[in-house]
């Protein structure tokens, strides 16, 4: 007789009589909330310098010890130690230093705009600033970054004039941006810095397709994408990487593993079950896994990956792992989600004071010259923000044309939108006679 469905009263007994185990659903949970001791013993910190270097042309299939590991450079005694040390003079490593006080100066000078209602909404980097700036100098300057919202610090790093920076924020009538973007979502074509996107992930293709058509034209730049753990539970991480290494696309795919995905640990993306480099290896793609907080680390791991897709050798996925001192945004509290005492134990440090003091241990630096670093930084925004101020803040009217609002998109306006745009503009001129530039 051919099998059937079982009837509903077959059912039942099936279930009352069956002796194998009942199943259960794991839901992932944070191992400290709000008021909990903290303890990160769990996590394995390797020595500086244990990890061996292999050769930029390693075949993915070799690389799972790099992919679970942990690749350090700057030790406990604040000295470099390894293969994976980078080897930077000191003026090299003063200015790392500069541009990421530069970002933390800049971080903290927008996060209180924000809260003074200068501007809606804002993202710090802090404890994360070895990932962009180490990183991103790594790069040559024509190299093309497909950044996530976090990547302040490559714009600061390469140059892009803060005054710009801050316009974009206030979206006021300097905003080269028009007022378009979410403020924090920069973009600068001659700094090749793609324009920031909120849909998460989306930057992933785009920066293996960038890197795709680099390697068609026989160009020599690559392409850097940036991500959160948390992103790569996206379907378009996982597109990009099987574009990546079937193509061997000339291109970076960092991943920013902070821990906390806005108010969800990095445990919904799958950080109880691999590491986040550890991805990169299933679709066979080099992989390295390496200390966030260690700026020597941050840029050595970089530059691998960056001699490998030059070499024409293919993709590298880097999981940085780092941790997020600070709440996702201006509109989040991590305080209502995990214990306040994280950012104080965890056992990587903190990156502006690990290069700090590595610079000190060489006798390359003091904590005077530092003060004077953090000063002339903090004064130097302060001074960029009132510029920027001069021409407007959140709600205070002074932004684009109302009519800008059309433009840009056709090169000449349809039709249908050129009769829209007239009716708004004849309806605000009735709502604000005289009152508004239109």
């Amino acid at each position: 007789m051919a099998d059937r469905p079982p009837a509903e009263g077959d059912r039942t007994a099936a279930k009352a009589g069956d002796n194998r185990p009942a199943l259960s659903l794991h839901v992932p949970e944070p191992k400290f909330r709000p008021g909990d001791t903290v303890d990160f013993s769990h996590i394995e910190v390797p020595e500086a310098g244990a990890q061996p270097r292999p050769d930029e042309t390693t075949d993915p299939k070799d690389m799972r010890d790099f992919a679970y590991g942990l690749i350090r450079v700057l030790g406990d005694d604040h000295k470099a130690h390894g293969p994976w040390d980078p080897k930077l003079d000191p003026e090299t490593l003063r200015t790392m230093l500069g541009h990421m006080a530069m970002t933390r100066a800049f971080d903290e000078r927008m996060f209180r705009g924000q809260r003074q209602g200068k501007t809606s909404f804002y993202m710090k980097c802090t404890g994360e600033e070895a990932t962009s700036v180490s990183a991103s100098m790594a790069l040559a300057g024509d190299d093309m970054i497909f950044p996530s919202y976090r990547q302040q610090g490559i714009l600061i790093q390469r140059g892009y004039p803060m005054i710009e920076m801050i316009n974009q924020i206030y979206s006021n009538k300097g905003d080269k941006l028009k007022g378009r973007q979410l403020p924090i979502m920069y973009s600068s074509r001659e700094h090749s810095f793609f324009s920031i996107s909120g849909n998460l992930a989306t930057q992933t293709p785009q920066a293996v397709g960038w890197a795709m058509a680099s390697a068609i034209k026989g160009d020599s730049r690559i392409a850097a994408t940036w991500v959160g753990e948390g992103s790569t539970a996206e379907g378009d991480f996982h597109s990009a990487c099987l574009f990546a290494t079937v193509y061997n696309a000339p291109v970076i795919l960092n991943v920013v593993n902070n821990q906390w995905a806005i108010s969800s640990f990095s445990g919904f993306a799958g950080a109880e079950r691999a590491t986040f480099a550890a991805r990169g290896l299933g679709y066979g793609i080099a992989s390295l896994r390496v200390d966030g907080n260690d700026p020597l680390a941050c840029y050595a791991a970089e530059q691998w990956a960056a001699n490998r897709a030059r070499a024409n050798a293919g993709p590298t996925v880097i999981e940085f792992f780092s941790y997020r001192a600070e709440g996702h945004s201006t509109s989040d509290d991590p305080s209502g989600y995990r214990s306040a005492q994280e950012r104080d134990e965890w056992p990587l440090g903190d990156p502006v004071m690990r290069l700090k003091n590595h610079l000190i241990a060489i006798g390359e630096w003091d904590e005077e010259r530092q003060q004077a670093m953090d000063l002339e930084a903090a004064e130097y925004v302060k001074k960029t923000t009132k510029e920027a101020e001069a021409n407007g803040i959140l709600g205070h009217g002074l932004h684009h044309p109302f009519r800008t609002m059309f433009e840009d998109v056709f090169e000449e306006l349809p039709w249908h939108l050129q009769e829209q745009a007239e009716q708004a503009i004849r309806e605000r001129e009735t709502k604000f006679p005289g009152g508004l530039d239109l």
